[in-house]
């Protein structure tokens, strides 16, 4: 297991950077005196690029195998991106930049799974052990940027994360996908996962979990602000949810096969709707990060089943796509909706009745997703993927 180091190392510092820079994003459009609907379509549209781009690049990777490449240009380019945000004001520039920043990130998260599962090999139900570094990494830096943004100015936070990402480039490098059958995948070939019964429904169910998860991302640190928290409390927020996360994402091996991927998968996006009422109820600032807390343990387990089942359910060659388009609909289509209607609720009703309609939504949603399960005929099991 001496070689799962470098995925370890990847997770860590890619989510170390994304902990400087993603939750302080909104904040940094408050300061630039953006209004609700200008923060909600630089939270809410882009995302839709990652719909696109995310699929498009990882199904390119699949067909030419040029993973590494492919998911080295996306880090610097991205890392070049955000270094040059600070610099700008004007809501067009910095609209214009988030977008190519989605499209640079939006293969980057799906590569790197992609590529942990092939390097694990028949050892895949460890998957959530080593994606533990990405626990461990936004841990550590959620609560450094917390300070340094106590401390010194919010744009510092943005040169953290392109030097971070920079080192975590050469990290990249290391990963290695394995040999893939790409006969007569094309483009990935999206078309099998868009007309398969199976994956709408995974694929509609994953666009309520993006949409709880982001909005959580995107909008905890303003909804804390408004309850009256400190830079030191936001920071301290991000940061305590990780400690529930480490046992979840260290024990995702025994919840996938204890419960199976696609139970586990929707027990998980149950309790985001869940997490997303209590942050609504929640009056002060110890209640909403003793529901941050409580709520660590639901997306390592959503994305561990989730990761899981986009593995099993890919047929042979197309299981970088199938990991795309897993991304796609949860953080390309569920942040666009949850950051677009976010910005707006946001301004209208608050965070705290943000977070009441999303939950609600969001329970609503799987019911009725259940509902048309239960209502179809029986779907022939497919077989699972081959292995890399």
């Amino acid at each position: 297991m001496k070689k799962m180091i470098w995925p370890f190392s990847f997770y860590f510092l890619y989510f170390a950077a994304l902990a400087s820079f993603m939750p302080f994003i909104v904040l940094f459009y408050q300061d630039l005196k953006f209004s609700g609907a200008q923060i909600g379509l630089l939270t809410g549209l882009p995302p839709l690029i990652t719909l696109v781009a995310g699929p498009f690049w990882t199904g390119l990777a699949d067909s030419t195998r040029r993973h590494t490449l492919i998911m080295g240009m996306g880090i610097v380019l991205a890392a070049v991106v955000i270094f040059t945000l600070p610099f700008l004001t004007g809501f067009i520039a910095i609209f214009l930049l988030i977008v190519l920043f989605n499209i640079f990130i939006s293969p980057v998260s799906a590569l790197s799974d992609s590529a942990t599962m092939s390097m694990l090999g028949d050892e895949r139900a460890l998957y959530g052990r080593i994606r533990l570094g990405g626990t461990i990494g936004w841990g550590i830096f959620a609560q450094l940027a917390g300070f340094l943004l106590f401390a010194y100015d919010l744009r510092v936070l943005f040169y953290m994360f392109s030097g971070i990402m920079l080192i975590n480039f050469f990290v990249s490098q290391k990963l290695t996908f394995g040999k893939q059958d790409v006969k007569d995948t094309g483009r990935g070939n999206v078309r099998f996962f868009l007309t398969n019964r199976r994956w709408i429904i995974f694929l509609a169910s994953a666009f309520f979990g993006g949409l709880g998860s982001v909005t959580v991302a995107a909008y905890l640190s303003p909804y804390l602000k408004e309850l009256g928290a400190n830079g030191n409390q936001i920071g301290f927020a991000l940061t305590i949810s990780t400690l529930t996360e480490l046992p979840a994402f260290f024990f995702g091996s025994y919840l996938v096969r204890r419960f199976t991927s696609n139970k586990l998968f929707m027990v998980a996006l149950f309790l985001v709707g869940i997490r997303a009422l209590l942050f609504g109820l929640a009056n002060t600032v110890f209640l909403a990060i003793l529901v941050q807390a409580l709520g660590g343990l639901v997306f390592p387990a959503m994305w561990s089943a989730g990761v899981a089942y986009a593995d099993e359910h890919a047929p042979a060659g197309l299981k970088s796509t199938a990991q795309g388009l897993f991304g796609a609909a949860s953080f390309g289509v569920g942040s666009a909706v949850g950051g677009l209607s976010g910005g707006l609720l946001l301004e209208s009703i608050g965070g705290r009745g943000m977070f009441l309609v999303f939950g609600i939504a969001i329970l609503i949603g799987l019911a009725v997703i259940e509902g048309i399960k239960r209502i179809l005929p029986a779907e022939t099991t497919l077989q699972p993927a081959e292995s890399d």
